[in-house]
């Protein structure tokens, strides 16, 4: 996981221009949301991401997509600030990132051949304007019945223990599934963009505004 860089406060901008910071230290929302191509910045949430007790997995996503959004904001509150959390929901019981070897196994062991559901939630903030809004973007993966062998080489190869639900399914994570369900198609890897565009719209921050620019 690439280092985060911390975000210095500056005046107040004016709205049009108001600084854009990703408040994820996940490499995989930063090159999510360079697809926009927006300027940037990336800021490391300080958050207690332990769920609450009866906490649904649904409900301890959209927790803590705002309350890292909130948190980074607390920092640049003339900034817009984007949080996102995803919890992997096995029939209710949350999932998150395995962290080694051992977790990654049990996780696709108890996921084999049920359908999970990636509870994938976004959060954009902004203290200055008063804009807050949250949404959230369930994705049902269907996974196949897999092997003990399967699940050993699966991981050996990608070893994606920094992912909830120990798998990628924008690599070779794919091999795993029988089928994927969502209406908005990057929200599994932990971004949802369809959502994100529409809410940083809201938000005042103009998309498509420069011909041409780059990543």
């Amino acid at each position: 996981m690439n280092p985060a860089t911390s975000f210095s406060c500056s005046p107040p901008a004016a709205p049009a221009t108001r600084p854009l910071i990703l408040g994820s230290t996940s490499r995989y929302r930063r090159e999510l949301l360079q697809r926009l191509r927006l300027d940037f910045d990336v800021a490391a949430p300080e958050v207690d991401e332990t769920p609450l007790p009866g906490e649904t997995p649904r409900a301890l996503a959209q927790r803590l997509a705002l309350a890292k959004a909130r948190a980074v904001a607390a920092g640049a509150p003339h900034a817009v600030v984007i949080g996102a959390d995803q919890v992997a929901d096995l029939h209710g019981l949350p999932l998150g990132k395995p962290g080694n070897h051992e977790r990654a196994v049990a996780q696709l062991r108890q996921m084999r051949g049920q359908t999970v559901v990636f509870q994938t939630a976004i959060a954009v903030v902004c203290l200055q304007s008063g804009f807050e809004q949250t949404s959230l973007a369930a994705v049902s993966v269907k996974f196949r019945d897999l092997s003990d062998e399967e699940i050993e080489n699966y991981l050996r190869a990608e070893q994606p223990y920094d992912c909830a639900g120990s798998a990628k399914s924008e690599g070779l994570g794919i091999a795993l599934l029988d089928a994927i369900d969502s209406d908005d198609p990057t929200a599994l890897v932990g971004l949802p963009l369809i959502r994100t565009c529409k809410m940083l719209q809201a938000a005042g921050v103009a998309l498509l505004g420069k011909a041409g620019a780059s990543a």
